[in-house]
């Protein structure tokens, strides 16, 4: 009988020890929280994070302040014995008013934004140094790729390829 209090005393032990850890605080404002999914490939990795973000807002909202993240590890379920999926999720506990909390608001933003459209003609003059006989053929592939990049136009395209046709 005593044999079977020591296994289960030691079963618990070993429950207690596997247990995920509160809320740590790393400095006054800053604290840490980390949890492991014993359910192995039957859990969910997105549902742990989700749920160890939930529990760092309710801890801020019972200080009457605000979380925000600082930084986030994930490691999912790997594939021997005791490889469990965990979370650590750092953040800050601030007030509401405080210039984090409104820095890290999301805002749907823009990919790109046009502030102004202008039409920009570019005038691009070859200097050919009289002393050095130019290669003809790379001076017009070189033209010829400023206009398929859209740097020149065909009318200037068409203009800058006969000066260096004429001095050849």
């Amino acid at each position: 009988m005593k044999w079977i209090q020591t296994v289960q005393m030691a079963a618990v032990l070993l429950v207690v020890g596997c247990a995920n850890p509160g809320i740590v605080q790393i400095s006054p404002d800053t604290y840490m929280l980390m949890r492991e999914d014993h359910a192995g490939i039957f859990g969910s990795l997105a549902k742990l994070k989700a749920g160890v973000i939930r529990d760092a807002n309710s801890f801020a909202a019972s200080q009457g302040k605000i979380a925000i993240p600082i930084s986030t590890k994930e490691r999912p379920v790997g594939s021997g014995p005791a490889q469990w999926a965990s979370v650590e999720y750092q953040f800050r506990v601030v007030d509401e008013a405080d210039a984090e909390a409104v820095r890290t608001s999301l805002v749907p933003r823009a990919d790109v934004v046009i502030e102004e459209t202008k039409d920009v003609n570019i005038s691009i003059e070859a200097e050919v140094d009289s002393n050095v006989s130019g290669d003809l053929y790379s001076e017009l592939i070189k033209l010829d790729d400023l206009r398929q990049r859209g740097l020149l136009t065909e009318e200037e395209f068409a203009d800058q390829k006969t000066k260096p046709l004429e001095k050849h």
